[in-house]
């Protein structure tokens, strides 16, 4: 694959979501003209080591990178189109908050370059986001949608559904008011307790903070059921897309692409000399900027991925698309195929209970599969790492 990927993480929030396991943090104040010449710094060096490659698209992701200054955005847009070879329709995606504050910049961010916004809305109830922790309302979220169509041609919103004590009925009448506001892509994802998060202390002293698992199952059938009939089908485990709206630097993480990440706790995998390598900066802020400003990058490891690291993160990522896992990428990443890395008796026994389907082309997991995604995935791992890939 010789597209190319890049992530910049902005790692600052004005309050921490307690079901938020990303590297976010809050500060009461944020030096962006520093920041802004850190970024700038890694990612001359970055591209050093991936020259020559088509640069496809460019993510903001955090945190909240909506709170970067609009000036900051642009000078990385052009400094990353100055510095790579871009394709046409080159896709800018920034991750955005719904509050007031934030809003009024959407027009900035546009002008900047963005041509894709992905707002985390989370929840169309004023109750829901109380528990979620949420500092916007439904009707501050609906403004922001309204505002969002109205400067970028591409925007996705994100749900969090399986909340505690949400019945079908509810999530019904969510859903069908989502698709009046958004249009072209849903990230609609079932709500999990991530260990040290606010949440996870929450369950450890006994509250429920999730529906049981049937009825969990039941709504995420339904939510297919739904978006499918809008004309947005699932393409991921959690992401719904009308036809070439699907996010395509994601795309990139799924199929296991390149690509560059900068800024604290980024990852990337690149390719050097033929070796595909996984890289990843420091996580606290302050100890990636000295990083930066001492030596050019943040980087705190870079390592080659061996026969074994692929196949799981091929596996990991490749499965949770509806196409399924590409026999070619793991053929062409791994020199082996499908029987070899997972046993035949593994993914005959699969397609027997339902659970996986094998085309020519793919490994698909079947609908009970993906209601089942994390345990087929642990099984079929299971049974090759007690191979030995690598010989």
């Amino acid at each position: 694959m010789n597209s190319l990927g890049l992530y910049i993480h902005w790692p600052f929030c004005l309050s921490k979501c307690p079901y938020c396991d990303f590297n976010s943090h809050v500060r009461e104040k944020v030096d962006q003209k520093r920041w802004q010449a850190a970024l700038l710094n890694e990612l001359e060096t970055a591209f050093q080591t991936q020259n020559g490659i088509s640069l496809v698209s460019i993510f903001f992701g955090g945190g909240t990178p909506s709170l970067m200054d609009p000036e900051t955005v642009a000078v990385l847009i052009e400094k990353a189109k100055s510095l790579f070879s871009t394709v046409e329709n080159l896709e800018i995606t920034l991750e955005a908050n719904p509050s007031t504050v934030e809003a009024h910049r959407f027009k900035a961010f546009a002008e900047a370059g963005v041509n894709r916004l992905s707002l985390g809305v989370q929840s169309l109830d004023d109750q829901a986001l109380s528990f979620l922790g949420r500092r916007h309302s439904a009707e501050e979220a609906l403004k922001a949608l309204k505002i969002a169509a109205t400067y970028f041609p591409r925007f996705s919103f994100d749900l969090i559904y399986a909340r505690p004590n949400q019945t079908t009925a509810s999530w019904r009448e969510e859903l069908l008011s989502a698709l009046t506001y958004g249009k072209g892509h849903f990230s609609l994802y079932q709500l999990t307790i991530e260990p040290q998060t606010q949440f996870a202390t929450r369950l450890a002293r006994g509250e429920k903070m999730t529906p049981e698992d049937d009825h969990a199952a039941a709504l995420y059938e339904l939510t297919e059921e739904i978006m499918t009939e809008a004309g947005l089908p699932p393409y991921e485990i959690s992401n719904y897309a009308a036809p070439s709206e699907e996010c395509r630097h994601n795309l990139l993480y799924w199929n296991f692409g390149h690509y560059i990440g900068i800024g604290p706790g980024a990852h990337g995998r690149i390719t050097l000399d033929k070796t595909k390598y996984a890289t990843t900066c420091y996580r606290p802020p302050e100890t990636w900027l000295k990083a930066v400003e001492k030596q050019g990058h943040g980087q705190e490891s870079l390592y080659p991925l061996s026969n074994l690291d692929k196949l799981r993160e091929l596996t990991l990522m490749g499965l949770r698309l509806t196409k399924g896992l590409d026999r070619g990428r793991l053929l062409e990443e791994t020199g082996l195929n499908a029987e070899e890395a997972y046993g035949l008796p593994t993914l005959e026994l699969l397609k027997k209970e339902g659970l996986l389907k094998r085309t020519s082309t793919h490994l698909i997991p079947t609908f009970e599969g993906r209601l089942r995604l994390n345990s087929l995935i642990g099984f079929m791992l299971k049974k090759s790492s007690q191979q030995d890939l690598d010989s």
